[in-house]
């Protein structure tokens, strides 16, 4: 079946709603010097905030402590001045889905009132490999942009994460899996054993464009990168975006971490229609950007994302012409089989012909992994789980909540 494309797809949308902050803040997500600050505005004195800041970052960040009453290194004084003006408060988990083959997935519910009629939610996916846990992280309530081949894009645009919201996600992770210093590891099938980390990846791949939400991101993912918390270091962290130029050199600056480019066509005028926002940064002016990306080498290698779709972008003809593009950029191209969501107008490739691309690219000195179809059981492709929900009558959400508390 060749799909259906769209020439009047727009290239991006516009936030419908704002953030309307909890009468209390968490301060989950919070960077070293705005907890310092945090702290400041309550009290403790510039000379006792340092030390302050180091004791509650290890019971956040390495302890997984939920109420303040948990940090027995903390005056009960203390307990009871952060007590009255914060929380630690996560995203709340509102449905949780695990595959057969051990990838879990979570609908979070974020903290805060709403200007609309639903609450905001977002979704993120753990998928555990012999070697690995890869957290894959939202960036935002929907999407800014109009992929047509991925669901999320078919979603309105509901506003950004903050950075707790971001750091949030990985929090209730390590939660659900028993990640934190002191807890009992989780059981499943695929999960890791003995005492390797749960989480030792994350991507940034879930809902909405990293770089349209350019300081939330780079802020939660310092917390993230602190040695003296969860620690995941600035090679175990991609960020994917799908292409926005500008911002692509100031993300390797200010973040740092590993870059990942949403390709999927080797033509302006298919990615013009797969990927709308090429109309206004094609091809060429995104390849000299990921050229100039700070610190790109065959050690530090852009990952290409190329989602394979039958009869659109898979031809033998498009793996020659996707070994010429990428001459002389150290990259590895990941090949994704398309993973199917109601409505999608698209079908995978065959496998046979994913095979033959791969020995394309392969031939031509590049690695190319064809990524594992993962947690298909469970709708793991983006938005697929948040979408299935907003269908449900209020009675089925607060059941499917009570199961998600309980599991």
């Amino acid at each position: 079946m060749t799909a259906v494309l769209d020439n009047d797809i727009p290239l991006e949308k516009v936030a419908l709603e704002r953030y309307v902050p909890p009468a209390k803040p968490s301060l989950v997500g919070l960077t070293r010097a705005a907890l310092a600050e945090a702290l400041g505005a309550v009290g403790v004195a510039p000379s006792q905030q340092k030390m302050r800041v180091q004791q509650l970052w290890h019971w956040i960040y390495v302890r997984g402590a939920q109420s303040f009453s948990q940090m027995t290194s903390v005056s009960k004084e203390m307990h009871v001045v952060l007590d009255r003006h914060y929380t630690l408060a996560r995203p709340e988990v509102v449905a949780e889905q695990i595959s057969v083959d051990g990838t879990r997935k979570w609908l979070l519910r974020l903290p805060g009132e709403t200007e609309g009629e639903r609450p905001h939610e977002v979704e993120c996916v753990y998928i555990p490999e012999s070697d690995r846990g890869t957290l894959c992280v939202s960036s935002q309530v929907g999407c800014t942009l109009t992929c047509s081949f991925c669901h999320t894009g078919t979603q309105r645009l509901v506003r950004n994460l903050t950075p707790g919201e971001i750091v949030g996600q990985v929090m209730v992770a390590r939660d659900r899996l028993g990640d934190f210093t002191g807890m009992e590891r989780a059981q499943g099938p695929g999960l890791p054993t003995g005492g390797e980390r749960a989480i030792s990846n994350i991507v940034m791949m879930g809902m909405g464009e990293p770089l349209y939400n350019f300081e939330a991101v780079r802020d939660a993912l310092a917390v993230v990168q602190d040695g003296d918390g969860i620690a995941i270091s600035r090679r175990r962290i991609t960020l994917s975006t799908s292409g926005v130029v500008p911002m692509i050199e100031r993300a390797g600056a200010e973040i740092g971490v590993m870059l990942a480019i949403s390709l999927h066509a080797v033509r302006d005028e298919l990615r013009d229609k797969l990927v709308p926002l090429n109309r206004k940064y094609p091809i060429a002016e995104l390849l000299e950007a990921c050229r100039n990306y700070p610190g790109v080498s065959n050690s530090r290698r852009i990952t290409f994302e190329y989602v394979m779709l039958k009869d659109v972008n898979d031809s033998l003809e498009d793996a020659e012409a996707l070994v010429r593009l990428l001459k002389g950029i150290p990259a590895k191209i990941n090949l994704i089989p398309f993973n199917p969501w109601p409505g999608s107008p698209y079908e995978c490739s065959e496998w046979d012909r994913i095979e033959k691309f791969s020995e394309i690219v392969f031939d031509a000195g590049y690695a190319s992994p064809v990524r594992t179809p993962r947690g298909r059981d469970i709708l793991a492709a983006c938005g697929q789980l948040k979408s299935a929900t907003e269908k449900l009558s209020a009675r089925e959400r607060m059941a499917l909540r009570a199961m998600a508390m309980t599991d």
